[in-house]
């Protein structure tokens, strides 16, 4: 089911304010000749957004890690041009019921770069509301691999430069590894499913362990990942 991003997000986090926040969109707003001509001049990418509802996440009890994590996918977004595609997605379990959000916009003049980035910011600073309030569900396992292996049949690296960024602990748990161990690691990809992607981001690695230890040993499983998948770029990040 296609979820109009500024009417969830509202109704999740302000209750009775929805409609007019999506009423905001109805018709195309004035713009500037000039932020017109700039965004010609970027090439269209792809930006796929995916919320770790795991329990072990930060993310989905510490509001300022929540807000921090929220302002850099927004700088993200807003540095797209028209034409570009941003996807958002929740994970966490591996089943077909305790993911059902899902976004999916085209980059233009209805919607603008800073208009998306804003709303997908509000809806990442307020994961902690959304789940406190219930409306997402914390889960009890981090199929972050599944996740992966959903996006490159559904959505895939073709005809975009692709980005992925996870809002994640990036700690696997889940019938490929358990991550939480020392000793553990994640298997091999099943050849190239990401070839030609620009990059596999992480945010919020080894957050919560305590251990910068432990941080750098997630980062090197995930390099090898993204590297083996096909990924032309890596980024873990524990702080920014």
């Amino acid at each position: 089911m296609q979820i109009m991003l500024a009417l969830v997000t509202a109704a999740a986090l302000a209750g009775g304010g929805a409609l007019a926040v999506d009423a905001a969109r109805e018709s195309a707003p004035l713009v500037r000749i000039d932020y017109l001509t700039e965004q010609s001049q970027l090439a269209p990418k792809r930006l796929v957004i995916a919320i770790d509802l795991s329990k072990s996440n930060p993310l989905i009890d510490n509001p300022a890690f929540a807000q921090k994590v929220a302002a850099r996918v927004a700088d993200e977004v807003r540095g797209l041009g028209f034409a570009s595609e941003v996807h958002v997605r929740t994970f966490g379990n591996y089943d077909a019921t305790s993911n059902n959000f899902h976004y999916d916009a085209v980059l233009s003049v209805r919607d603008r770069p800073d208009a998306v980035a804003a709303d997908i910011g509000k809806l990442i600073a307020g994961t902690p509301m959304l789940v406190s309030s219930g409306k997402w569900r914390a889960q009890g396992r981090t199929n972050i691999l599944a996740f992966l292996d959903n996006v490159s049949q559904s959505i895939g690296c073709s005809g975009l430069p692709t980005t992925v960024i996870l809002a994640s602990d990036g700690i696997e748990d889940s019938e490929y590894a358990r991550l939480d161990h020392p000793d553990a690691h994640l298997p091999s990809p099943d050849g190239r499913p990401f070839a030609g992607c620009a990059e596999l981001q992480i945010l919020g690695l080894g957050e919560g362990t305590g251990s910068p230890s432990e941080t750098v040993r997630l980062r090197g499983e995930w390099a090898r990942w993204s590297h083996e998948a096909g990924f032309a770029g890596f980024q873990g990040l524990n702080d920014w």
